[in-house]
């Protein structure tokens, strides 16, 4: 199974949320239990042997990308949420978006000093919320590794949001 194959899987919604938007859905491809295990398996060769202690998992469907890459990985996984969904004390950020902001949360005791981090998400779109968690994540006194990515969509430039060289998305769109 190539990356062809991954992308055919992906199911396109046309108008989703809104008219003029071309939906990626994820779900087909997380639902066929080939497909996932082999996403799961390329994304985490990329980072095998490199000594990552924390795998952060962005809201929501970060969460199931960042569990199973720490899994394979043998690191911690940690959540950063919408406000008031995470019981302890929290480090906020607030971040514009093209219709407004948005806030997101992390547990201040997530990280061990020197933790080396590695961001995980589903798709990498305009870049904003990811911009948002690499800010949270480096005030926090830990190593960035990368920013990585089931799927891009390239055209809408958000790596250029993020650190340069510290961007992986497996699929292309």
């Amino acid at each position: 199974m190539d990356m062809e194959d991954l992308k055919s899987i992906i199911r396109n919604i046309p108008d989703f949320p809104k008219k003029g938007i071309l939906f990626k859905d994820i779900t087909t491809l997380l639902g066929d239990a080939k497909s996932f295990q082999r996403m799961v398996d390329l994304m985490s060769h990329r980072y095998v042997g490199q000594k990552i202690d924390k795998v952060v998992g962005v809201e929501a469907r970060g969460f199931i990308i960042g569990a199973a890459l720490a899994y394979k990985l043998g690191a911690g996984i940690v959540l950063v949420r919408k406000p008031g969904k995470l019981p302890s004390k929290t480090f906020k950020k607030t971040y514009d978006l093209e219709y407004g902001t948005d806030t997101l949360e992390i547990h201040t005791d997530a990280f061990n000093k020197g933790d080396r981090v590695l961001i995980a998400d589903d798709l990498l779109a305009t870049g904003g919320t990811m911009a948002a968690v690499v800010d949270m994540i480096t005030a926090m006194d830990v190593e960035l590794v990368e920013c990585c990515f089931m799927a891009e969509l390239e055209f809408l430039e958000g790596a250029k949001k993020l650190p340069e060289g510290k961007v992986f998305s497996l699929l292309k769109f």
